[in-house]
């Protein structure tokens, strides 16, 4: 771990499917902050889903407009952040996202990620003959970097409202009063 910073909000890292959005909805009710998915602000700034993006313009561009959003959010305060799942790979990602918030990973096994996402057509890295292999695969490349939170949550036994409450209850115990 590094120095302490003030923690102004919270940021959620973890694979797809580990519940980065469902938890950041919930846990941003519970502490009165604005919910943020970085998926979705990249969406709407250039008007067309991930999966486009990724089609149109490749991974890098993608990769490069989180990394523009992280450092546009070091000014934020009051703020629930929701990654996307490969962003806290760069580590210029983790340190930008570290000099405001506590950042959290939500950590599911292959088994949970693949069962959440099996039937979902909006994962581009997922469109494969083998989609459990690449979750693996992928986990095992991003987990040093997820490794790298404050913070990590198991939630393949936990509830969406559980692992949102414990994150609010250690986040309240790690902050001064905000």
């Amino acid at each position: 771990m590094s120095a302490p910073c003030p923690h102004r909000n919270i940021a959620l890292i973890g694979f797809m499917g580990a519940g980065k959005t469902t938890v950041g909805s919930l846990l941003s009710q519970l502490l009165h902050f604005e919910f943020l998915d970085t998926d979705k602000v990249i969406e709407q700034r250039q008007g067309r889903k991930i999966t486009e993006i990724f089609a149109q313009d490749g991974e890098a561009f993608f990769r490069r407009l989180e990394s523009d959003l992280c450092t546009e959010l070091e000014s934020a305060s009051g703020k629930v952040i929701a990654t996307g799942g490969g962003l806290a790979v760069n580590p210029g990602n983790i340190a930008s996202l570290r000099r405001h918030s506590l950042v959290v990973c939500l950590w599911a096994s292959p088994e949970t990620i693949y069962a959440r996402v099996r039937h979902q057509t909006h994962r581009p890295l997922l469109q494969g003959p083998d989609p459990l292999g690449r979750i693996r695969e992928l986990l095992a490349v991003r987990t040093p970097a997820y490794k790298n939170a404050d913070m990590i949550v198991g939630v393949d036994f936990r509830s969406p409202a559980e692992t949102a409450r414990h994150v609010a209850a250690s986040f309240r115990l790690t902050t001064p009063a905000v």
